[in-house]
């Protein structure tokens, strides 16, 4: 079995579902050298590719959904998008490459083996590489909010077909990270007021000496 899940990607590119990540994903690649390479692991219909892209970056994408790839490549033509399994394999054109930055945004809570992915980002890291990672947030005052409201059962739901089956705290995914060999983790809350956060972008580092992760 993939230990990911692949779903169809109906969603026209014009109203995309993650549009309110972009603010925050252009001030973080503003850090970011001109002429730095990007990997986009799980690229989906390729808006958020298209958004490191925008400066005139080298960007590459992958992602598992056909029908997201497809999408992709209708959209943004100039973008080198290619199917693969992100936990698993990349692409053979890739395992020979490294690159500076690698986005994996709204990919994380779809998966069964997160550490698979993370290693993948890892591997495709230059040394001191930088990974830029999303996912919806969850702590304890958002949970709060959620069971007073009512709205528990419709945030969890288990009847969405290929929806999210795991849901990631800030301290859960900082422990993955450092579990996974990355350093040097920052949070931003993206969406919402504080605390009450619709995700999370967390940006952390490949360290400079490749060491395996203990």
């Amino acid at each position: 079995m993939t230990p990911y899940v692949e779903y169809p990607y109906t969603t026209p590119v014009s109203n995309p579902s993650h549009e309110y990540l972009a603010p925050v994903l252009r001030a973080l690649l503003r850090q970011v050298q001109p002429h730095a390479s990007f990997l986009d692991l799980g690229c989906g219909n390729g808006f958020l590719t298209a958004v490191a892209a925008a400066a005139g970056r080298k960007v590459v994408a992958v992602d598992l959904s056909v029908s997201g790839v497809t999408l992709a490549r209708e959209c943004y033509p100039g973008i080198l998008f290619l199917e693969g399994d992100v936990c698993g394999d990349l692409p053979l054109k890739l395992q020979r490459e490294s690159f500076d930055v690698v986005t994996c945004l709204e990919v994380i809570e779809h998966v069964y083996a997160p550490r698979a992915l993370l290693a993948n980002c890892r591997r495709a890291l230059k040394p001191g590489g930088m990974l830029i990672l999303s996912t919806p947030y969850h702590g304890y005052w958002k949970n709060l909010a959620l069971a007073v409201t009512g709205k528990l059962d419709d945030h969890f739901t288990a009847l969405w077909d290929g929806g999210h089956i795991k849901f990631w705290s800030r301290r859960t995914l900082f422990r993955l990270l450092d579990e996974t060999g990355f350093r040097g983790p920052q949070f931003f809350g993206v969406g919402r007021i504080p605390y009450l956060w619709k995700s999370m972008i967390v940006t952390s580092r490949k360290p400079e000496m490749t060491a395996s992760p203990g």
